[in-house]
C-alpha cells in the first residue's frame, strides 16, 4: 500500500462486501458503519493526532487488542479515544496483505453488527 487513495480503496474493497456497510465521514476520516449506526473501521490515511503514519481503527472480538497488540507492537496499537473500548489501531505504513486487511475489517464487522447480519456472513474465509 503506497498512496492515501490506495490505502482507502483497500480498506473500502475490504469493508464493501460485508452486508449493509456504509461509507461515510467520521472525524475527517472514511469510516464504516453497520446499517449506518455503529461504526467499525476509520482509516487515517495521512495518520491522527501524534500517530502521523497511515493507519487504521477497527473494532476487535474481546482480548485481541492485547494479545495483537503484546505480539507485534510495530505493527498494531492502542488508538486513542476508542482504545479503552477494546479497538485495535493498526499501522498501514508497510505492506499489509489483502487477506489479513480483510480479515480485520471482518473481524471488526463481527464485533459490531448485529447477529442477524453475522449471521449472513456464515463461517466463510474472509478473503471471498
Amino acid at each position: 500500500m503506497a498512496d492515501a487513495e490506495g490505502l482507502v480503496d483497500d480498506v473500502r474493497r475490504a469493508c464493501a462486501r460485508l452486508p449493509e456497510v456504509e461509507e461515510r465521514p467520521s472525524h475527517s476520516a472514511p469510516t464504516f458503519f453497520v446499517r449506518g449506526k455503529k461504526s467499525f473501521v476509520s482509516v487515517w490515511p495521512h495518520g491522527h493526532h501524534d500517530d502521523d503514519f497511515p493507519h487504521l481503527w477497527c473494532a476487535a472480538p474481546p482480548g485481541a487488542q492485547a494479545e495483537l497488540v503484546d505480539s507485534d507492537p510495530d505493527r498494531y496499537f492502542r488508538p486513542p479515544y476508542v482504545g479503552h473500548r477494546g479497538w485495535l489501531g493498526v499501522r498501514l505504513d508497510w505492506p499489509i496483505d489483502p487477506a489479513e486487511l480483510a480479515e480485520l475489517c471482518e473481524d471488526a464487522y463481527r464485533t459490531v453488527a448485529p447477529p442477524t447480519l453475522v449471521r449472513r456472513l456464515g463461517d466463510r474465509p474472509a478473503d471471498t
